[in-house]
C-alpha cells in the first residue's frame, strides 16, 4: 500500500479541487471545504501556472471565509520549490482572514515522488496567519524551520523520506504553547533524514509543549533508539497517544518501550509496518490491551538479506 497520497481531509473539511478555467462546475461555500489547489505540469494541453490559478481562485471564491487549503503541484516539484507558494500566502492574508489550515505539497507518488517535493522556508505562513490552527507540510527537500512563536497553532506535521535534522531542531525550539498534535516523519539519511534523538531531546524532556496530547515520531531508520528515549521521556505521561509507525523497528526498540514507564493511560499506540515478532507483539498486547490501549502492530515492514546474510530493513518512505 501507498503511505503518500492525497488528502481527503483537512481540519475536518472534505477536500475539494478547484477546477480548472474552463470548467462548468458548481462550487459549494467557501468554508464548506478544503480548497485543493494545484497544476498539472504534464499535461498535453496548456497548463495554467499556479499564479494564474492562485489568483483566479482569490477572485472566485468568498475568501474571507476559506478556512482550509491544500496545495498540491505548483509545477514541476524538481524545479520550482514551495517558495512561490509561501510568497503567494503571505501576500493574500488580509484576504484570507479566516483561514484556519493549511498543507503545502499534497502529492503522490504518480506525480512525484516524496524526495522530489522541493519545499523552502515555510514559517512566513505561521507569521503571516497567527490564528491559523493546523499546518502540514509534505516533502524535506530544502524544507526550512527555523524557531518559530504561535499562539494558536493546535497541530503541526511533516512528511518526508527524509527531514532534516535542522527543521527537528527548528520544530524543538518553537513555542507552541497550543499544540495539541505533532507527527514528525524522520525518514533516512540517504534522503535528508539526519535528524538524531538528541535533536528530539527538548520535545521528548515535556514542557515546551505542554498542551501536546498526541505524538507522532515515523517512517525513522532510528526508530528503536527513538523507541529507547521515548520509554523513558518525560513528554509521554501527558499524552493520550504515540505513533511510532512506518519505520524499523524491531523486538529491540518494543522491548525498550515495555521495560520502560507505563503506558497503560494511552488510548492508542501505533506501530504498523515493524520488525517486530510475533512473541514480543503478543507481550505488547498482553501488557496494554487489558487496561483498553488500543495497540496496531499490523503491516510486516519489507526487508532483504544479501549473499552474507546482513538483512536490510526499509523505512515504509523514503525515495
Amino acid at each position: 500500500m501507498s503511505h503518500v497520497e492525497h488528502l481527503q481531509e483537512l481540519h475536518g473539511l472534505p477536500a475539494f479541487e478547484f477546477p480548472g478555467p474552463d470548467a462548468r462546475r458548481e462550487l459549494p461555500e467557501a468554508g464548506a471545504v478544503a480548497w485543493r489547489l494545484a497544476v498539472d505540469p504534464y499535461s498535453n494541453s496548456a497548463s495554467e501556472a499556479f499564479e494564474a490559478l492562485w489568483d483566479r481562485f482569490l477572485d472566485t471564491v468568498d475568501t474571507a471565509s476559506v478556512r482550509a487549503l491544500v496545495i498540491g503541484s505548483w509545477g514541476e516539484p524538481y524545479d520550482n520549490d514551495s517558495g512561490v507558494v509561501v510568497r503567494r500566502l503571505v501576500d493574500a492574508r488580509d484576504r484570507l482572514s479566516g483561514l484556519q489550515a493549511v498543507f503545502i505539497g499534497d502529492l503522490e507518488m504518480e506525480e512525484a515522488e516524496i524526495s522530489w517535493i522541493e519545499q523552502s522556508d515555510v514559517t512566513p505562513v505561521l507569521d503571516a496567519y497567527p490564528l491559523l490552527e493546523e499546518f502540514g507540510v509534505r516533502g524535506g527537500s530544502g524544507l526550512r524551520f527555523p524557531a518559530v512563536r504561535h499562539k494558536h497553532l493546535r497541530t503541526l506535521c511533516f512528511e518526508a523520506g527524509g527531514l532534516p535534522g535542522e527543521v527537528v531542531r527548528g520544530v524543538a525550539a518553537s513555542e507552541l504553547p497550543a499544540l495539541e498534535y505533532l507527527e514528525l516523519w524522520l525518514g533516512v539519511d540517504e534522503y535528508g533524514g539526519d535528524a538524531t534523538v538528541a535533536d528530539l531531546a527538548p520535545v521528548l524532556a515535556g514542557g515546551r509543549l505542554p498542551a501536546l496530547r498526541h505524538l507522532g515520531l515515523r517512517n525513522s531508520e532510528i526508530q528503536d533508539e527513538i523507541a529507547a528515549a521515548v520509554a523513558s521521556a518525560p513528554v509521554v505521561a501527558q499524552l493520550k497517544s504515540l505513533d511510532l509507525s512506518l519505520g524499523v523497528l524491531s523486538d529491540e526498540g518494543v522491548g525498550a518501550l515495555l521495560a520502560g514507564q507505563p503506558l497503560t493511560h494511552l488510548s492508542w499506540l501505533d506501530l504498523h509496518h515493524n520488525f517486530v515478532s510475533d512473541p514480543v507483539a503478543e507481550r505488547v498486547r498482553a501488557a496494554l490491551e487489558p487496561s483498553g490501549v488500543e495497540v496496531d502492530l499490523s503491516e510486516p515492514g519489507d526487508e532483504d538479506e544479501d549473499e552474507d546474510g546482513t538483512v536490510f530493513r526499509y523505512t515504509a518512505v523514503a525515495e
